[in-house]
């Protein structure tokens, strides 16, 4: 029942973004598309890759051309995941003219940014190779945008971190000062939410011992030389998770997962996007 109380909560958020962007872009109407083209045109349309990279957001961008066109015929010729090439065919649409042209932008804005984490993830997965450290997200994303992101982050095979404040307790540095110590911190936390893992921002030994002390399941080591990081797992030997984070790059992610973390948390995946580039051509317009 949770799960599929989940889905529909997803379900409604993905809703409501769509008619959000529909209330940004086309309000009263598409002014061009409905001077120039007859209401009963049909079309046909293909969206290609204009690069090599990973696909995501193929079955968001349906959901915004059926907003305009209940009985368009949208036929993916590719998965979320998957791996491109550049001028690979990804979709076919054939539908209400009007309508295509009218919520490309929207789909294409949606696809594009997906694409572009979900292929800057993979990179920085292919990057530690066969290491067992993941790669997580974080909540460094676009307002109103996170549930998409982080289904690109999972398209691309990363791993989803908390989806909020709501789902997981981060202890960070000032929440430290408000509280005095980390101890004081755990001990409210626990108090306030006893069934919620903990996770503990650290930036030395000595606060891992702390962390370790009060009972953290997770604890990060924010901003950490790979040296200290190394001796922080030791440290920690398995009693708890561990989570690098800090300037997290393509060139350094490597010798962070040797340390042996469990999971490297990189904010660019979802900060520094780089949309994926992808094309819709008109094929055919016909009555």
């Amino acid at each position: 029942m949770k799960d599929l109380e989940k889905t529909i909560e997803k379900d409604d958020a993905i809703e409501a973004l769509i008619k959000r962007a529909f209330e940004e872009d086309v309000r009263s109407g598409d002014i061009t598309t409905n001077s120039v083209v007859d209401e009963d045109y049909k079309a046909e349309a293909i969206w290609v890759a204009k690069e090599e990279g990973i696909i995501a957001g193929v079955d968001i961008a349906r959901r915004v051309f059926e907003k305009l066109d209940s009985d368009i015929l949208w036929s993916p010729h590719v998965s979320d995941g998957e791996n491109v090439s550049e001028k690979t065919k990804l979709v076919t649409i054939k539908g209400n003219a009007r309508a295509m042209l009218t919520a490309e932008r929207i789909a294409l804005n949606i696809a594009q940014r997906m694409s572009g984490i979900a292929t800057t993830t993979r990179r920085y997965i292919e990057e530690i190779g066969v290491l067992n450290t993941k790669i997580l997200d974080t909540r460094k994303t676009v307002p109103g945008l996170r549930l998409l992101d982080k289904q690109a982050v999972a398209a691309g095979g990363g791993t989803n971190h908390r989806m909020g404040l709501f789902d997981l307790a981060m202890i960070k540095d000032n929440h430290i000062v408000a509280a005095g110590s980390i101890e004081a911190a755990m001990q409210r936390v626990r108090k306030n939410a006893p069934a919620v893992r903990i996770e503990v921002e650290t930036s030395c030994l000595d606060e891992v011992k702390k962390a370790l002390a009060a009972g953290a399941d997770i604890i990060m080591l924010d901003n950490m030389s790979a040296a200290k990081m190394k001796e922080a797992v030791k440290l920690i030997n398995g009693q708890a998770e561990t989570e690098a984070s800090g300037n997290i790059t393509l060139d350094r992610v490597a010798e962070v997962a040797s340390t042996g973390v469990d999971f490297i948390s990189v904010g660019a995946l979802t900060h520094s996007v780089t949309a994926f580039d992808i094309s819709q051509q008109l094929q055919e317009i016909y009555k």
